[in-house]
């Protein structure tokens, strides 16, 4: 099963990332590492959202926020956590092929 993990950034995201950046993407590496993380990114210029798309359980997303930076130090205002269902695309990432 997939599960998108989704964060809304506070308005001054990009001035306060810094601080917290290098935590965030050894975290980010380490869950790849594990096989639970598959991407991860920001969404809009300058960036108002992020999107992290996980595999396995909801666990593994659920986890990875309580010890994120990001959330831990303010900077995202809210998350949440959904199933992802792939369509079309990357065949590994395809649950029930059509």
């Amino acid at each position: 099963m997939l599960y998108l993990l989704m964060y809304d950034f506070v308005d001054d995201y990009l001035e306060r990332r810094a601080a917290h950046r290098a935590v965030h993407i050894e975290l980010c590496k380490e869950a790849v590492a594990r096989g639970e993380l598959l991407a991860g990114g920001a969404v809009g210029n300058p960036p108002e959202s992020g999107l992290l798309l996980f595999a396995g359980a909801a666990g593994h997303a659920e986890k990875f926020a309580a010890a994120d930076p990001y959330v831990l130090n303010g900077l995202v205002t809210r998350w949440q956590v959904k199933p992802w269902t792939t369509v079309v695309g990357i065949a590994e990432l395809v649950p029930n092929p059509l």
